[in-house]
């Protein structure tokens, strides 16, 4: 059964944003965390997969000296939440630049992931291939545009 789009919306407001998401449950609905914090954006070798965690496949420092999650706090400052033609979706507001490879084997990053720890086998809760893949090796600082890392609900 698919997931309508209310749905698909809440739960990315509340997951992105920290915004409440009235109406399920009791009448205060869903609420949003005391406190925002952040998701976890990790790189990827080849695809996690949906039974991976953060470390699944997750660049290593051998490859990659330097390499660490990146933390984009959950805002609507940090993420935009909307539809278009029927898919929901997520989706940076701000550039997110990685720390600079220093040094290392170097390593084609072809997934992102989106987690809730900064080290270690945090809860991977999306992923999603890089629409080319991207070679790190020293002096390479990885980055991603404004907009460019989309998450989608269907």
């Amino acid at each position: 059964m698919p997931k309508a789009d209310t749905w698909e919306l809440g739960l990315l407001n509340l997951l992105f944003t920290n915004a409440a998401f009235a109406g399920v449950g009791d009448t205060n609905g869903l609420q949003p965390s005391a406190g925002a914090g952040s998701l976890y954006l990790s790189l990827h070798t080849s695809a996690p997969g949906d039974t991976g965690n953060q470390t699944t496949n997750e660049v290593t420092t051998g490859a990659y000296t330097g390499y660490a999650r990146v933390a984009v706090t959950r805002s609507g400052a940090a993420w935009t939440v909307g539809e278009t033609t029927g898919t929901a979706s997520a989706a940076n507001t701000a550039q997110v630049t990685f720390p600079l490879c220093t040094a290392g084997t170097g390593a084609t990053i072809t997934h992102v992931g989106v987690g809730t720890a900064a080290s270690g086998a945090g809860k991977l809760l999306y992923y999603g291939a890089l629409a080319s893949s991207l070679a790190v090796s020293q002096n390479i600082t990885p980055s991603f545009a404004a907009l460019a890392l989309v998450i989608t609900e269907d």
